[in-house]
């Protein structure tokens, strides 16, 4: 599969739950004019605290290098989690051009701004504590979920997340949620164009906000998703676990979008380096 441009962030390689092998699975069986990196790549925070970096982790960004030594684009945006990385916005490192933000053009001439997205977080102030405390949930959802797909594995059932099942099922969570993505659409509004692409909330969403598309191409710990552009300039999101298919796309740029799930290459795990 050949896109006009595809969208992936918070990966989070370096941390436990980065769903590393469905993603290089993403990479090794499609193709792009431009890769958009956009933020949150590599989670600089949590190797802070403890280093964990599996074969896979490293066969992610190996891959990433080898499709920026090529015909591809690829555009690196830091977020709040790989910041260190702004320091170099303006520069180009291993073919990567590293950006702030920019403006992407789609094939049918709409125009979104392209953003990590952390600076939206105002629109979801709270305090320190509860910030802790909900950190502290977060993680151990993320734990239990480990369990529960370990299970679901054994039984043939396919990837689910339980922290995206949670966050949009408790009213604070969801409302919190609805603040971020109206403060991002409201940016779009803003600069006169048609629409948004970030990350950073773990929340993928492709809908129509205050008469501009807001889009969010969710993450690689809980949703295993990515934003890919068609050739005629259609936006689709994209679930890439153990069963991949198209969840939302953009029929404002096609009536007759189809969105129904397809057939997709089966996962293949990275194979081991002989020694």
């Amino acid at each position: 599969m050949h896109y006009n441009a595809i969208w992936l962030s918070d990966i989070h390689l370096g941390f436990r739950d980065c769903k590393a092998e469905y993603l290089l699975n993403l990479l090794n069986n499609t193709q792009c004019d431009t890769l958009y990196l956009v933020g949150d790549i590599i989670d600089f925070e949590m190797m802070n605290r403890t280093i964990h970096w599996p074969e896979s982790h490293q066969e992610v960004l190996r891959k990433i290098i080898n499709i920026a030594s090529g015909d591809t684009r690829v555009v690196y945006i830091p977020g709040n989690h790989d910041y260190q990385v702004r320091e170099f916005i303006g520069n180009i490192l291993l073919n990567v051009e590293i950006l702030s933000r920019l403006v992407h053009t789609n094939a049918d001439g709409r125009q979104y701004l392209v953003t990590h997205g952390d600076e939206f977080d105002h629109a979801v102030l709270c305090s320190r504590f509860l910030k802790m405390v909900g950190d502290a949930s977060y993680y151990q959802l993320l734990r239990l979920n480990r369990v529960i797909n370990r299970v679901r594995k054994c039984l043939g059932l396919p990837y689910w997340s339980l922290a995206y099942y949670v966050k949009n099922r408790v009213g604070n969570a969801r409302k919190a949620i609805e603040h971020y993505e109206q403060a991002a659409a409201q940016e779009a509004v803003r600069q006169g164009l048609d629409g948004i692409i970030c990350g950073h909330l773990h929340q993928p969403e492709l809908r129509t906000i205050n008469g501009v598309l807001y889009c969010n191409d969710g993450d690689w710990v809980e949703s295993c998703t990515a934003l890919v552009e068609h050739r005629q300039g259609r936006l689709e999101l994209v679930h890439w676990a153990d069963i991949k298919q198209p969840i939302k796309c953009d029929s404002a740029a096609n009536d007759k979008a189809y969105c129904a799930p397809y057939p997709l290459p089966p996962l293949q795990k990275p194979a081991r380096k002989q020694s």
